[in-house]
C-alpha cells in the first residue's frame, strides 16, 4: 500500500474514533474505556493510537476493527 494511502487511513482513523465517541465528552469517553482523557484527545487529533487502545475501543464499544482501521463494512459488529 502506498505511503499516501496509509497516511490517509491514519487521518480517517481519528475521525472514526470521534464518531464512536459521539456526544460523550472526551473525559466521559475515556472513563468508559478506562483510559486517560489526554490519550483520547491525542488520538482524535491524529496521533496514531496504541494497539491496546484500539483493542479496548473495539471490545468495549462493540466496534468492527475493519471499520475502525480501514473504514470498511459496518461500524458495529453484528449489525445489519
Amino acid at each position: 500500500m502506498a505511503t499516501a494511502s496509509v497516511e490517509r487511513l491514519k487521518r480517517k482513523l481519528a475521525d472514526r474514533i470521534a464518531e464512536v465517541r459521539g456526544d460523550r465528552s472526551q473525559r466521559q469517553f475515556a472513563r468508559d474505556l478506562g483510559v486517560f482523557q489526554q490519550n483520547v484527545n491525542r488520538y482524535e487529533s491524529g496521533t496514531t493510537p496504541h494497539t491496546d487502545f484500539l483493542l479496548t475501543l473495539a471490545v468495549k464499544e462493540n466496534i468492527s476493527m475493519d471499520w475502525l482501521l480501514l473504514g470498511k463494512g459496518r461500524m458495529k459488529k453484528g449489525s445489519r
